[in-house]
């Protein structure tokens, strides 16, 4: 074998033309949006810095989570695809933070509204999206389309039922906001704990009803935003979960126990919006030392995904 075609290129070759087909099948259902995001496209970013606690250093060597303030990009979204689309009809919506870590680098967590993801692999993620986009092209309503993929693909159950329970966020700062993927914390003496992330927002949940939300304005998620930290900081509470044995770490379509211990880490505070920044990239499996990617093949895949939508992207502007 050929030092160019080692186990590891052929791997990295394999997992880059994975991404393209996803990719792809997104843009097949969607349409191309020319330089936006291929997934969560309309988004608004503010500045932002994250003060830790110190709770976390007994489990993390991570330098975000000791002590020292660290400045942060946090940027708010919805889940479509498409730029143009009202706040209303995009239910989930998202928080990706990227940390500004003080040796230089940057470290992400991606959270979204929803508590487990709809796909368990790469393979399964591109099949549902194609099923989607043939109920689509069947004219296929939204609970028909729904009943359509939870009936082919009994891992999106969990998460279709989460969606149907959302209720319109008043607020992108009174959401909570779960990073469904599971990490590993590595302690000073090296020991690996699993773990998973949950932002919450120090203002409380607080939801709309249909009707009040369909009054609001196409974009009243950032117009509030926008009002909200001209008055004052929005302030997140970083929550880590703690794992226990046969707790999946590799399935982000399950949710752990709700009796995990749980202990907040940190303080966020969002202190003006701001244009995004070039180049922005907010990559879940971009960590640091004292932190470890778990075996969960989504949070794997999203890696390579998330640059090949980013060099589109760019080609694209």
């Amino acid at each position: 074998m050929k030092e160019s075609d080692s186990p590891d290129r052929i791997a990295a070759a394999g997992d880059s033309d994975l991404a393209a087909e996803a990719v792809d099948a997104i843009e097949d259902l969607s349409g191309v949006h020319p330089g936006y995001r291929r997934a969560h496209a309309r988004g608004i970013c503010c500045r932002a810095f994250f003060r830790p606690n110190g709770l976390a250093a007994a489990f993390t060597s991570a330098p975000h989570l000791q002590q020292q303030e660290t400045a942060a990009v946090v940027r708010f979204s919805g889940s479509s695809t498409d730029p143009a689309l009202a706040d209303l009809l995009s239910p989930a919506k998202g928080m990706a933070v990227q940390f500004c870590l003080p040796g230089g680098g940057t470290a992400s967590l991606v959270g979204a509204t929803l508590p487990v993801f709809f796909a368990r692999t790469p393979e399964s993620f591109i099949d549902i999206i194609r099923t989607a986009h043939k109920a689509r092209e069947g004219n296929l309503g939204p609970l028909e389309l729904i009943k359509e993929i939870t009936t082919h693909f009994s891992e999106s159950r969990e998460s279709f039922l989460s969606l149907n329970r959302l209720k319109p966020p008043a607020s992108y700062a009174e959401a909570r906001y779960y990073c469904i993927h599971a990490y590993y914390f590595i302690d000073p003496e090296g020991i690996r704990r699993p773990v998973k992330f949950e932002w919450a927002p120090d203002a409380g949940v607080r939801t709309l009803s249909l009707t009040e939300a369909r009054q609001q304005p196409d974009r009243y998620l950032e117009d509030e935003l926008e009002l909200r930290l001209k008055a004052e900081p929005a302030v997140f509470q970083l929550h880590v979960i703690f794992g226990e044995k046969d707790d999946p770490t590799d399935d982000p379509t399950r949710a752990w126990p709700e009796d995990r211990r749980r202990i907040e880490i940190g303080r966020l505070y969002l202190t003006e919006t701001i244009s995004e920044p070039a180049g922005l990239l907010m990559d879940p499996a971009a960590v640091t030392e004292g932190i470890a990617l778990s075996d969960d093949p989504i949070l794997q895949f999203r890696h390579t995904a998330y640059r090949e939508s980013f060099y589109r992207r760019s080609a694209e502007l």
